[in-house]
């Protein structure tokens, strides 16, 4: 059985669509997800972990670390459209209180700013939870700025669509499961990371970058992160390009191991485009299998 971050109706359970017929697990926070996954309710929780507009979906990266080891078993990625949603009967002039998630508000800012520019809009827990309020006959809101699969499963009224701001964003998604035996590479796959700085000190960023740097890894994102101690404290989570089991990721990972004093390794899985990264001149698992053969060579 599969979870999600819920409710029925939102881009997560949209994502879940495109690797399960089931019809999964709502669960009402994304650390209610993964906290099913670590007790063992469900096997695995699709999750947003990074939006192409808003950036990184802080409670995701959060709670990966927070419990017993997790690993991302893959990724899916879905474009983000958004409609205004209202009960039958309600046309645009009459909208002045309308419900939405945080970053669709962001997302749909200008629309919102240009077409109800007198109308209020308060941030629900989800598109589809805003969606469910709108529908009851009683609700104070006038209307939901939610998916179209929201609007159509909640009976509510389309008065426009695509108005987000941002034409062609997207939401990427994770698959997470208990941590276990890394997949064989697929030779496109993506390695997901959390590194913490070993004290705050010029350079200690760098020290972190420079890991993947001079082995030729392509980091396609990195965020930090408060540690939640002291001021001024951060880690920083990371994708780079490739796999646990190829030598430069590997190797960077060691080096990491060196120079943090915490390193957690959340998984190797397959990219959603099946895009294989470049590997530059030096920096192939042969060419790393010439060098140590070479340097061994010395010793004899």
């Amino acid at each position: 059985m599969l979870g999600y971050f819920g409710p029925a109706g939102t881009f997560t359970h949209q994502a879940l669509r495109t690797i399960t017929t089931e019809d999964g697990v709502a669960f009402a926070s994304v650390r209610e997800a993964l906290d099913a996954v670590r007790q063992g309710a469900v096997s695995r929780a699709v999750v947003p972990i990074e939006n192409s507009v808003e950036g990184g979906v802080s409670a995701t990266l959060d709670e990966l670390i927070a419990g017993a080891p997790l690993a991302i078993k893959g990724e899916i990625v879905i474009p983000v459209e958004f409609g205004l949603y209202v009960r039958e009967g309600t046309d645009l002039a009459a909208v002045r209180q309308v419900l939405t998630h945080g970053h669709a508000a962001a997302q749909c800012r200008d629309w919102l700013a240009t077409n109800l520019p007198e109308a209020t809009v308060t941030e629900a827990g989800s598109t589809a939870g805003a969606a469910a309020e709108v529908a009851r006959p009683d609700s104070r809101y006038d209307a939901a700025v939610c998916a179209r699969v929201a609007g159509d499963l909640y009976g509510l009224t389309e008065l426009a669509y695509q108005i987000e701001d941002n034409v062609g964003a997207v939401t990427r998604f994770v698959e997470v499961g208990p941590a276990g035996r890394v997949p064989e590479p697929t030779g496109a796959d993506k390695t997901t990371l959390v590194a913490f700085m070993r004290r705050d000190h010029s350079g200690a960023l760098l020290e972190i970058l420079e890991q993947f740097a001079v082995r030729g890894v392509n980091l396609s994102r990195i965020e930090s992160r408060p540690t939640k101690t002291t001021l001024g404290s951060y880690c920083f989570s990371i994708d780079c390009e490739g796999h646990l089991r190829e030598k430069r990721v590997a190797e960077a990972l060691q080096g990491l191991h060196r120079v943090c004093p915490q390193v957690y390794f959340l998984g190797s899985y397959p990219r959603a485009n099946q895009r294989r990264p470049e590997i530059g001149v030096g920096f192939s698992d042969g060419e790393f299998a010439a060098a140590a053969a070479w340097v061994a060579s010395l010793s004899r």
